[in-house]
């Protein structure tokens, strides 16, 4: 799990999202992940915040498989 055995959280914001539909596809975009823990996604708020191992993934493989979805993501923040 990353430095010290700890999940990282970070928080992405992603475009293009309008129903629940897409929701459920960046949730499983991002899930289907190796090394990502859990990811909640919100369309109100047009944010993915995800749990991960840094040692199993990083943000860019994040954000392109976001994109492979076809939405446009960015990381906003730490948690």
């Amino acid at each position: 799990m990353g430095l010290f055995g700890k999940p990282k959280t970070i928080v992405l914001s992603v475009e293009g999202m309008t129903c629940e539909h897409c929701v459920m596809r960046v949730t499983k975009a991002l899930t289907g992940l190796k090394g990502v823990k859990g990811a909640k996604v919100e369309l109100e708020a047009k944010k993915a915040t995800v749990t991960y191992d840094p040692s199993k993934v990083d943000e860019k493989a994040m954000i392109a498989a976001i994109v492979e979805a076809g939405y446009q993501a960015k990381v906003i923040g730490e948690v």
